[in-house]
């Protein structure tokens, strides 16, 4: 059993965003309530609890919208400058245990440099009445920006220490992702203010981006600490061989030279699913879920699932519930309502949370 942290215990009018309905769903804890949230939204990406109880929900064309515990629906202003393309734009985020102090609030989204795009973290505060971000600022941008329009990342994670991990894709240029030079296909850590922590594994390592945590991945979509505070990714692979990772500093998860998967054109990739010196996965899917959010149960409301981990399907349409220690899925978390599930996240009292792609709606499961 793994045991889970929680992520950030912290839940112009366009809908209601009041429960709209419930169903059931057939788990292996019985029947649960699946009670839509809030729809209506466009390419939603990311859900963020805040303490009062409201809600924040990223869509990746630019929009943050303000779920407030009132009910009430708002579009937030001044938050990251970016554009939809391809599979970027705006994407995660993250709010931090300290925001009742701070109101400080990270994003991970696609920022523009001549012509070239690429994962960038930003932050701003949100103001008192919850309605714009004051002094929003790019902290750090992924180096080199490309023209590419796909394998972004782009999960946002708060470390124990404060410092924040960002997932980045190998932006479909596979044998970047073995190159340290430069940022594609890696697992960063910075600090709050997009420093190098002085403990990054290769901060002093020569012709190295000392950014880099780990490396080596194809396009982690998933990513969550567990009660030990070690960091927990999803990622796709091609056609086959998604990968759930657990993540050790300065390692090297093998992309694109070893997978257990095949290339779209169902050619071998690399060497085979196994080489000295890169890590093999806990837990791969053959063929391809399409792994999105991924969330690591504290067992709140179910202790059965306490460190069990939960990652959304953007392709079978379900959240797979998987455990552990040898991490393996145990049960298909499947709804009319788990179409296309981009985030799963668990909420102040134990609930889970998940965005449907294809419903545009934000739902949670409880008993």
């Amino acid at each position: 059993m793994i045991r889970a942290i929680i992520r950030p215990a912290i839940s112009a009018m366009l809908c209601l965003s009041m429960p709209l309905s419930a169903s059931a769903i057939t788990t292996m804890q019985g029947k649960l309530t699946v009670t839509q949230v809030a729809n209506g939204f466009e390419q939603p990406w990311a859900i963020g609890h805040l303490p009062d109880g409201g809600v924040l929900i990223t869509e990746r064309d630019g929009e943050v919208i303000h779920l407030r515990a009132d009910g009430s629906r708002i579009k937030v202003a001044d938050g990251p400058q970016t554009q939809e393309t391809g599979q970027g734009g705006l994407l995660d985020v993250m709010v931090p245990r300290n925001f009742a102090q701070s109101r400080e609030v990270f994003f991970s989204y696609v920022s523009t440099e001549r012509g070239s795009v690429g994962t960038a973290l930003g932050k701003g505060r949100l103001s008192d009445d919850g309605t714009r971000f004051e002094g929003f600022q790019k902290i750090w941008q992924m180096a080199p920006h490309k023209q590419t329009e796909r394998h972004f990342g782009s999960r946002v994670v708060e470390a124990q220490d404060g410092t924040i991990f960002i997932t980045i894709g190998d932006r479909g240029d596979r044998p970047s992702a073995q190159d340290r030079t430069n940022h594609n296909g890696t697992v960063v850590r910075v600090s709050r203010t997009g420093a190098v922590p002085p403990d990054n594994p290769f901060v002093n390592a020569p012709d190295v981006a000392p950014e880099i945590y780990s490396y080596g991945h194809r396009n982690p979509q998933g990513a969550s600490l567990d009660a030990d505070g070690v960091l927990w990714v999803a990622e796709h692979g091609a056609r086959g061989g998604d990968e759930v990772n657990k993540i050790t500093p300065g390692a090297n998860y093998g992309w694109p030279v070893i997978s257990y998967g095949t290339h779209y054109s169902g050619e071998k990739i690399g060497v085979g699913t196994a080489k000295p010196g890169m890590e093999q996965p806990l837990h791969y899917w053959d063929p391809s879920i399409a792994p999105s959010g991924m969330m690591i149960y504290s067992g709140k409301l179910w202790p059965q699932w306490e460190g069990d981990i939960f990652v959304g399907s953007l392709r079978d349409n379900y959240i797979s519930r998987l455990e552990g220690p040898n991490v393996f899925e145990r049960e298909k978390l499947q709804s009319p309502e788990t179409g296309r599930v981009r985030d799963v996240v668990e909420g102040p009292d134990g609930a889970i949370w998940f965005l449907s792609v294809d419903s545009g709606a934000l739902f949670k499961i409880t008993p």
